[in-house]
């Protein structure tokens, strides 16, 4: 294992520190950021308050570090707090649950785009058997995610078993226990993972396993890993299983986003990058960190206000507004931090830790922003997603409420987009609607309007393109000599259908040679119980895919029933719900490359929507802007 991990921040560094070296203090807090990130990123499973519990340690770590009494104690008294931000993290959000159960589902889905064993697979390359252990951690109970996070970073050798334990007020010996105990716990995931990814796979196992939501939990780890222990067709498949530890010893920690170390680019300074496994080239501590301008506040290399400065320093009463998503985590510390009482004590915490259990015991800290007030309140930070896109028509206030929206791309089911402004860093995708829009001054402007083009909407619907599959095999190699990313046309239903609308045309597309990049879906589910509706959508999605083994797009999905007498809608509760675990859903199903919700504008006929102004969005909108 590499001991470069406990190396790091110097002990002189932290001395210097503490005596009020400005310099010093940024670079012992970018130096600590990637460990903070890793403990809190998978204690949390990736939840979208991730940032702002990396946010409040940090905070604390500046405002009390001249409490500490041993520099040499630096990291173990780093990771205490951590834990502790995690502890408080975690009892907020039972508070905030027990008073909004309405919103069960928005509150406690993680937050799929900052996943850690999803992040953790794709940014180290994960192959094989260790990409089954990362899969399953994601089955473990909730007090071991904690306590994962920790024997992780032991396992890759940045933190020993003493601070673990001090972490954790925990003795060595009982930290054992309940490491042995957690290791068990994935083991018996691991065969889960295994056995639902064989294909062919186990018909009893599909049985089994057929009123499961797609999401991984403890509970169905224990309902499928009891079906994988009697079954012998499941047992045959781990019978290969390396040790755990074998696996993890020796990977690195997980580097930064790249969007976090651009905004705090001491964290990757050399010191910080070897620690951590992530060394951008030609960067130097000289490069990374300012210097005080006569009569002024510390600042960054690029001018601005130093992280510390701003962090002690901060206008009273300001509010944060952070970018969602972990990459904005220090960015948000630069700009604004959380209120902190202004009460000079320091915790008990800010002492050397210990083995005894008091080492991680603090005082009750004002409740964050986290714990909602009420249903009205935000479910989480907005976050933008190149992902998540949205259907737009025009009604006052769109361009507002598109940019407040946070999509990262839209479609107005045509080639342009009139009365409607497009955000920075937003996409516009062209749709070539129907046969009549086969036409030369359409083509151009499809052409000219990006890389990819949606095509034939609802074309197995008379009210809609109305098209034969003869008829848009016909016209296809006009929409290929644009030489945009063409999607399948979006049929209403039956994707997966032999003989189907699209199934015919796809046959027809491969017999003439035509090109088609990927598949467009349309999905509503008439039926509004959370969990039932997702794990529709889910089957859906896999059927289509298996059949075609194409990317998909699905561009327009919600909650509504159509069944005689006009489009029947859920409560805005239930389309929010419906709306965070299909999302969360869709972000581990990695051939779905976008989505779009139906639609932008909430008005009574379309009581799906998202916003009702440009300023005002619905319960569905807040959940929206929380996606990813």
């Amino acid at each position: 294992m590499s001991s470069a991990g406990r190396a790091l921040p110097d002990t002189g560094l932290v001395v210097a520190a503490r005596q009020g070296d400005q310099r010093a203090l940024d670079e012992v807090v970018a130096a600590s950021l990637p460990l903070v990130y890793n403990i809190v990123g998978r204690a949390l499973r990736g939840h979208a308050d991730v940032d702002d519990v990396v946010q409040e340690t940090l905070v604390r770590v500046i405002r009390y570090l001249p409490a500490l009494n041993d520099p040499t104690a630096y990291r173990s008294w780093l990771v205490a707090i951590a834990i502790r931000q995690v502890r408080d993290w975690e009892q907020r959000r039972r508070i905030a649950l027990n008073r909004d159960a309405g919103l069960d589902a928005i509150h406690n889905v993680p937050d799929p785009a900052s996943d850690f064993a999803g992040m953790t697979i794709l940014r180290l390359g994960l192959t094989d058997q260790r990409r089954e252990v990362a899969e399953a951690t994601r089955w473990l109970d909730p007090d071991d995610q904690e306590l994962l996070s920790l024997w992780w970073l032991e396992e890759t050798g940045e933190i020993a078993r003493t601070e673990v334990a001090d972490a954790l007020g925990l003795s060595p010996g009982h930290v054992a226990v309940r490491i042995h105990r957690m290791k068990e716990q994935i083991q018996s995931a691991r065969g889960v993972v295994r056995a639902l990814r064989a294909r062919p796979g186990c018909p009893d196992l599909r049985t089994v396993s057929a009123e499961w939501d797609g999401v991984p939990s403890p509970l169905w780890r224990k309902r499928l890993a009891r079906h994988v222990r009697e079954c012998a067709f499941c047992g045959r498949l781990n019978a290969n299983l390396l040790p755990i530890d074998r696996l993890l010893a020796g990977l690195p920690l997980l580097p930064l986003p790249a969007g976090l170390s651009a905004h705090f680019p001491s964290a990757a300074s050399p010191a910080a990058s070897q620690a951590f496994g992530h060394q951008p080239p030609g960067l130097s501590a000289e490069q990374t960190v300012g210097q005080a301008p006569a009569g002024g506040v510390p600042t960054d290399a690029g001018g601005g206000p130093s992280v510390v400065d701003l962090a002690v320093h901060r206008p009273r009463g300001l509010v944060p507004s952070l970018a969602a998503g972990v990459a904005a985590a220090v960015l948000a510390i630069t700009l604004a931090v959380v209120i902190l009482p202004e009460d000079p004590a320091a915790p008990s915490w800010a002492a050397p830790p210990s083995p005894a259990p008091t080492a991680v015991a603090s005082p009750s800290s004002a409740p964050s922003r986290s714990a909602r007030p009420s249903s009205r309140a935000p479910v989480a930070p907005a976050v933008s997603s190149a992902r998540k896109g949205v259907g737009v028509w025009n009604f006052a206030g769109a361009s507002q409420a598109l940019a407040s929206s946070k999509a990262g791309w839209y479609y107005t089911w045509g080639t342009q987009h009139p009365g409607i402004s497009t955000p920075q860093g937003v996409a516009f995708v062209p749709m070539i609607r129907s046969a009549e829009n086969v036409t030369a001054a359409e083509l151009a402007r499809a052409r000219a309007a990006g890389p990819y083009l949606l095509t034939f909407n609802e074309p197995d619907l008379a009210e809609q393109a109305n098209m034969t599959v003869e008829q848009a095999l016909d016209l296809w190699p006009q929409l290929m000599a644009t030489g945009s990313k063409l999607g399948s046309p979006a049929v209403a239903w039956g994707g997966p259908e032999p003989q189907g609308w699209l199934d015919r045309f796809m046959t027809g597309a491969q017999a003439r040679g035509h090109r088609v990049d990927f598949i467009t879906l349309h999905w509503f589910g008439a039926d509004f119980a959370t969990t039932t509706a997702v794990d529709q959508l889910r089957q859906y999605l896999q059927a289509v895919y298996q059949r075609y083994k194409k990317p998909i797009w699905l561009t327009e999905f919600a909650l509504i029933r159509f069944d005689g007498g006009g489009p029947q809608f859920p409560r805005q509760e239930q389309q929010a719900a419906f709306l965070t675990a299909a999302t969360a859903m869709l972000g581990q199903l990695s051939y779905v490359q976008r989505y779009a919700w139906f639609g932008l504008p909430a008005t009574d006929k379309d009581r799906s929507g998202l916003f009702t102004d440009g300023t005002e969005a619905t319960l569905v909108g807040r959940a929206f802007q929380a996606a990813r």
